[in-house]
């Protein structure tokens, strides 16, 4: 398993979770995605493995985000530095 390759990823997600601007999938991500302040800018790679090192687990995640992705896509767009997606 390439963990570290998984944690990058699961960064990823969550900077991008949170760039949706619509309240409401931003609380399904919360429930099913990354919980509320478990990636801090102290989290180590190390304190995330638990989303990561199960297969399952990590294909849960990912599919969450992409829920999220798509609903925002339909709904209010992504919010970023005063910028809000078109």
């Amino acid at each position: 398993m390439r963990y570290q390759y998984r944690v990058e990823v699961l960064r990823a997600m969550e900077l991008l979770a949170r760039a949706v601007n619509n309240e409401e999938n931003i609380e399904s991500w919360l429930m099913c995605g990354v919980a509320d302040g478990d990636i801090t800018e102290q989290t180590t790679d190390e304190e995330l493995l638990d989303y990561v090192e199960d297969d399952n687990t990590f294909a849960d995640v990912m599919g969450c985000f992409l829920r999220v992705m798509s609903n925002a896509k339909k709904d209010g767009g992504l919010y970023v530095d005063g910028v809000v997606s078109r």
